[in-house]
This record gives structure tokens, sequence and C-alpha cells, in this order.
């Protein structure tokens, strides 16, 4: 289990079949790549799994043959967040029980629960769940931001809550987050685009959608920032910043499972209501891709 979270943590895609089925053959092949390519955790049934039209069964089953092929050669964090409490504790039992390393927790979507109400969700959890547990506030989501003072007020009262992943593009929140939190609790980016600004912050680092595809150039820019040489992370950000952008064309994973099918890594399947890429979408693609040296 982790006790600190830090680096390049890779929202797998779900690779799937023709009728909608995980596709695990292509799966095996997006795990294997991170694995060489030195990224620091895996993440999957996350939003770019596609985990909100999953049922419960079929998240199981995909945590459980992520950790079992991973096989202890990169720690697996396991989407188990839900908007309904009672769901999120049982399935984060089930990742527990399967050996996942941690679970990533959204904020309740949909149900738009107040402050108090996101502190008794994640609190309910944490007491049922001794796994280490990482906050996901994501309000582009949920239609509902998780206050910094809220995340703080979570991380002091239970040690396994160790991290956030932060997606509210709210920069001085993270930054209030950053100074105020317990010393072991880790501020990771949820934006790619925002990783280099948030580790210079104090950031610890980011659960990135571009790593799917570019796990090496990615992770090695994050790896650079982590050592504080911003001069070469600039660079190196800006090689790759028009298609961090460009990832969210279409609404995530649209466009990274279409990048990931035209690489040859899995076929462009996704379920309704998400559909494939538009061709002008992806020509767009390809040209960044050959910009930064991809294809």
């Amino acid at each position: 289990m982790l006790t600190s979270i830090y680096g390049t943590i890779t929202a797998l895609v779900t690779p799937m079949n023709s009728d909608g089925s995980p596709d695990f053959s292509s799966l095996k092949k997006i795990i294997d790549y991170q694995i060489v390519n030195g990224i620091n955790a895996i993440v999957p049934c996350g939003s770019t799994g596609e985990s909100a039209t999953m049922s419960f069964d079929e998240k199981c089953e995909i945590i459980r043959f992520t950790i079992e092929y991973a096989n202890g050669k990169i720690p697996v964090i396991a989407g188990t967040g839900s908007h309904d409490t009672k769901a999120a504790i049982e399935l984060t039992k089930k990742a527990a029980e399967y050996g996942a390393d941690a679970v990533l927790l959204v904020s309740p979507y949909y149900n738009k629960p107040t402050q108090r109400g996101l502190i008794a969700h994640f609190s309910a959890i944490a007491e049922a769940c001794s796994i280490p547990q990482i906050l996901y506030n994501v309000p582009g989501r949920t239609a509902q931001n998780m206050e910094a003072e809220t995340q703080l007020a979570l991380a002091e009262a239970y040690p396994h809550i160790i991290a956030t992943k932060e997606a509210s593009a709210n920069v001085e929140q993270m930054m209030q987050i950053i100074k105020h939190s317990p010393k072991n609790f880790s501020v990771l980016a949820g934006d790619d685009s925002l990783a280099l600004p948030i580790i210079a912050s104090g950031g610890k680092g980011v659960i990135s959608v571009m790593s799917n595809y570019a796990p090496k150039q990615f992770g090695d820019m994050i790896n650079v920032c982590l050592r504080g040489d911003f001069e070469l992370a600039r660079k190196m950000h800006f090689q790759l910043f028009d298609l961090m952008r460009l990832n969210f064309i279409e609404t995530n994973p649209i466009p990274v499972k279409g990048i990931l099918s035209m690489l040859g890594f899995c076929q462009e399947h996704y379920r309704l209501p998400m559909q494939p890429l538009l061709s002008s979408n992806k020509e767009i693609l390809k040209k960044a891709l050959l910009d930064a040296g991809l294809i």
C-alpha cells in the first residue's frame, strides 16, 4: 500500500471490443507500455476509463485484472468513487481485497452535496476502509467544487487520505491546499497542462491523460519538474502543450482513445453516449502527433 504518491500517474483508458465489452488484450499492451516507460502508477476505472458507464461487476473485473496483470511491477490506484456513498465503500473494499495500492475517490456527481455532505461522504469511506485514499475534485464533471478547507479538513482527520487529484483548474485553490496540507499529503494536478505550475508551487505530480500514449515524453517532463530544473521543464512542456490541449478537442476520453487507436494500441470503440472522433479532429490530432515527434 502507498504511504505517499508522486510523479506521473496514468489515468488508463479502457479499451473495448465492438460490442462494448472490455478488451483485455489491448489493456495489457497499454499497461506494459506504462511499465517499460517508467510511469509511477496507473489508475483503472477513472473518468478516462469510462467508469461512468460501467456496472459494479465490470469495475470489479477491470480493477482485479489490472492488479493481477501488473503483478507488483507498478502501483495500481483503483477508481472506486461514486455519487452513492454506500457503493463507493463497497467498491473500495473490493479494490482493497484484490490488492490495490490505493484508491481514487471522485467527489459525488449529479447530487451536488454541500461541503458538509462532502466531508460526511469521504469520512464514511475513510472510516469504513483503511486502504490509502486519494480525493478527486473535478467540478467540471461533478457540478460542485470541493473547497480547499474541505480537502484540508479530510487530510487532517484521516492520515490514510494521502493525496488529492485537483482538477478544478483553480491554481489559487491548489496553492492554498499545498501551503496548508499535512507534511505527507500530496497535491496532484488533474490537468496535464497545469502540472508544471502546480509542481513549481510544491505539488508532487499529476494524474495524466496524455501519458496513456506519451508516457516517456510526458513522464520525463514531470521528472525534470520534480528535480527543479524549470528552465528545461518549460521547454519540454511547450513542446507537448498543443497536444495537452488537443486531448480535450472533444470530451475525454474520445481524443486519447482515438490517438491510441492511431498508434495501434486499441480499437476506437466507446460506450454510448461517447462517439468516435470526428474525422476533421482526427486529422488535427495526427498533425499534432507528427509535430511532437510521436508518429
